[in-house]
């Protein structure tokens, strides 16, 4: 058994077909955990879908309603560049509830992850580039109504972005927000996060690991030394968005890390978490590899580098 929970659910898939969004992936992982004896049943949690409540502390009613009863117009589909249906949706309240279960675990077994999730590019009032729903940051609202916790980090290392995280919690002393990004790719524009790495193209596995390290360390760092601002000198909750994305042959990126450079990456960030006793819920976020077993073996060597990380202990 894992040291520590996966959230899944055969909803997850949206049944794409021939779409760069390989949503089939998050069924493809489950299979692979299973059949190489990475994982068991018990260690899978099933979500339920996101109560509207919860949406509410992130969305606008509007936006919501929108959504629910497929009144979208046909601009606001096409900035989603997905097709709207009512399996998209369930899909949408179905990764919101399970980042919200994945935080909830990590904050009792030190580590959680949610296969599905991590669409940091949805503002509270629309949808973009496959996201309709901000799952992080209906997880963290949910967690901070509840007391569960005050601050939290998003450290997000999708190639994109992460302008709807950023946009949601600009201003917000509670969560720091943690882009490190293709700078010369999707979005436009890109808000401010609390910092952002913009990286060159075709930045590969040497200095994308040494701009990390630097970058976790600056977060840290400045997390501390506003800590009469928090009022605490560390967060309660790390988001961790793990994009496959950055990988040297996907489809929407344009950096050049390998399978192993990715890997690390996880390891340097999960290790920062565990070293700092700081619970670290995961979601794998984007992954449009031309080959999709690529897109697959990288996110399930995520769960990998956890496992490691937190046997260690």
């Amino acid at each position: 058994m894992l040291p520590f929970k996966l959230v899944y659910s055969d909803g997850y898939d949206l049944n794409l077909g021939d779409h760069v969004f390989p949503s089939v992936k998050y069924k493809l992982i489950h299979q692979k955990c299973l059949e190489e004896g990475i994982a068991t049943p018990d260690d899978f949690l099933q979500p339920q879908p996101a109560p509207d409540e919860d949406l509410l502390r992130v969305h606008s009613r509007e936006w919501i309603r929108k959504l629910k009863l497929g009144k979208l117009s046909i601009q606001e589909i096409m900035r989603l560049e997905v097709p709207y249906s009512p399996q998209f949706v369930r899909a949408c309240w179905l990764s919101c509830g399970g980042s919200t279960l994945a935080a909830q675990r990590a904050l009792t077994d030190g580590c959680c992850f949610n296969f599905g999730g991590g669409f940091h590019h949805a503002y509270p009032d629309h949808g973009e580039g496959f996201c309709a729903l901000n799952d992080v940051a209906v997880a963290l609202r949910r967690l901070q109504a509840d007391g569960a916790i005050c601050t939290a980090m998003v450290i997000d290392l999708d190639v994109h972005h992460g302008n709807g995280t950023a946009a949601i919690f600009a201003g917000d002393a509670t969560v720091f927000t943690l882009s490190m990004h293709q700078e010369n790719n999707y979005p436009y524009p890109k808000p401010l996060s609390d910092l952002d790495v913009g990286l060159l193209d075709f930045t590969g596995d040497t200095d994308y690991l040494r701009l990390l390290r630097e970058a976790l360390d600056r977060a840290f760092d400045r997390f501390k030394k506003e800590e009469r601002m928090r009022g605490t000198s560390q967060p309660g909750l790390i988001y961790y968005l793990a994009g496959a994305d950055p990988y040297r042959q996907d489809q929407l990126g344009g950096l050049a890390l390998t399978v192993e450079g990715l890997q690390e990456r996880d390891r340097i960030v999960l290790d920062a978490a565990r070293s700092r006793a700081i619970p670290i819920a995961v979601t794998f976020a984007g992954g449009y590899a031309r080959n999709t077993a690529d897109t697959i073996q990288i996110h399930t060597n995520s769960i990998l580098a956890a496992r490691t990380c937190f046997q260690a202990e």
